[in-house]
């Protein structure tokens, strides 16, 4: 199974962008969905993650309260919308599903993800 992202590109600094992660071959709400990223030269770091019992979510404190996690059943499809973007936001971005758990950004226990998508924020 592999996950599809989208949505990345160039974005000046305080802009937003969303970034789509399409799952064919698995139901989104049969899964935790996670957004992870990984900046140039550090190790991968989980961003937001949503619970496949009951919808709920996590972010890590550098996005919280500029990040969305969201999921549309009809698309199959979960969202990270980004907001407020700073430089250090930089990376390449990844979902990934898991199994088991709920709500955690550990990404060891997450069995599928996608390719990535680059997220560029500077002016």
């Amino acid at each position: 199974v592999q996950l599809v992202e989208s949505g990345g590109g160039l974005v000046q600094p305080g802009g937003s962008l969303r970034l789509s992660c399409a799952a064919p071959g698995l139901t989104v709400d049969d899964y935790a969905i996670g957004w992870f990223r990984q900046a140039p030269g550090k190790e991968r770091e989980g961003v937001s993650v949503r619970s496949r019992y009951d919808g709920s979510t996590y972010y890590a404190d550098s996005v919280k309260g500029r990040f969305t996690i969201s999921g549309d059943n009809a698309e199959n499809t979960v969202y990270l919308q980004m907001g407020s973007l700073k430089p250090e936001g930089t990376a390449i971005y990844f979902c990934a599903a898991g199994v088991g758990f709920d709500l955690c950004a550990s990404e060891v226990l997450y069995d599928y993800w996608g390719q990535g998508t680059q997220v560029t924020v500077s002016s």
